[in-house]
């Protein structure tokens, strides 16, 4: 079985959303990243691989959060190549109640 981390985060406390998160990591696990959690995704990148965070299955962003990103914010992040999907609410809510999920694990720092 699989966790799906939500992570919230604002660029300060990244870092150690990241280093709490990799305590209780295995490989095969997802992310959601909530809020402005998305405008950092290449810190996040970085993070996961300065830390002990490997194999992670899917990184998912809610499309009304993307929406608050300026186009050109979007378009230098890149993220339809760095994001698995973007979910809408009710997808987002379907997904913590995915089977293949035994637990999810909210980081808000």
């Amino acid at each position: 079985m699989a966790t799906l981390y939500q992570l919230h985060s604002s660029m300060d406390t990244l870092r150690r959303s990241t280093t709490e998160m990799a305590l209780t990591w295995r490989a095969g696990d997802s992310i959601v990243l909530l809020g402005t959690t998305v405008a950092f995704i290449d810190w996040l990148n970085a993070y996961v691989e300065d830390g002990d965070i490997q194999g992670i299955a899917s990184i998912y962003a809610l499309s009304d959060d993307v929406a608050q990103l300026s186009a050109n914010t979007a378009t230098q992040l890149n993220l339809d190549k760095k994001l698995t999907k973007l979910l809408t609410d009710n997808e987002w809510v379907q997904l913590t109640q995915d089977p293949q999920f035994d637990k999810v694990v909210t980081i808000a720092l």
